[in-house]
């Protein structure tokens, strides 16, 4: 059991991806004590390359299949698209069992599962009802942020123009919390071409506080994001300033 937890810490897809099955029945069972640590990690081998990925273009981004070169190499020397795509087969199907997660007590699980769900395969919008319906219910702001993203990710693999006009108008809900804001502020943008409106930019740069971008690293989308500064922070200088120049990582700079 400590091995399968720390491959899903480290991320090794290539093993992972043949244990997901399995760890999905441990982050489904209500009496297992490591099944958080499990559906805390095991969204990381459905995903690939993402880590410091803050642009419009490759945020939420699912690439086609397995062929894509850009994924890399495993180890084994395989492509790394191809243990990607059997994590995201494995939580398609694995989709029924864990949808009543986003139901969970404790919002840190919520949001685990929504991000897990939003690598799921969901031509039949199963999982995006589901993230509706406990948008609708949830009284979490960073929960109800983390159902918006995961949303827009789903929405970015399979268009739905409803979804991405509900994305819009949430972020100029003055009445939505302002992670609730900035999660559709990012999520519309990575699904449209169209140019950031004077109104998001005065939203997100109003909203986008240091100390809100360093609460929101609690979203694992941020968190991914991340690097030598907050994962919120970077998405929007990314998306709505790059003229400004890379932070550096060394203190003494």
């Amino acid at each position: 059991m400590d091995v399968l937890i720390g491959m899903c810490a480290d991320d090794s897809r290539a093993a992972v991806s043949l244990a997901v099955p399995f760890l999905i029945r441990i982050a489904t069972d209500p009496y297992h004590r490591h099944r958080a640590d499990v559906l805390g990690g095991l969204a990381g081998p459905a995903r690939a390359r993402h880590f410091g990925v803050a642009s419009r273009e490759e945020l939420l981004l699912h690439r086609s299949g397995p062929q894509h070169d850009d994924y890399g190499v495993e180890v084994t020397g395989y492509p790394a698209g191809w243990s990607v795509a059997a994590a995201r087969a494995a939580i398609t199907a694995g989709a029924p069992v864990l949808l009543p997660l986003l139901n969970a007590f404790d919002p840190a699980m919520r949001i685990d599962a929504s991000y897990v769900l939003a690598t799921a395969d969901d031509l039949a919008r199963t999982v995006r009802s589901a993230f509706a319906t406990r948008f609708l219910k949830e009284q979490d702001p960073m929960t109800r942020a983390a159902l918006v993203l995961a949303t827009a990710e789903t929405t970015r693999a399979h268009s739905h123009r409803p979804d991405t006009t509900w994305i819009r108008e949430l972020w100029q809900d003055q009445a939505q919390a302002p992670e609730v804001r900035l999660a559709a502020a990012i999520g519309w943008l990575c699904l449209t071409d169209e140019p950031a409106p004077d109104a998001l930019h005065t939203t997100v740069d109003t909203l986008a506080t240091e100390e809100r971008a360093h609460a929101m690293a609690v979203l694992p989308w941020m968190a991914a994001a991340g690097g030598s500064e907050p994962g919120l922070l970077r998405c929007v200088r990314r998306m709505l300033h790059p003229q400004e120049p890379e932070p550096s990582d060394d203190p003494w700079a």
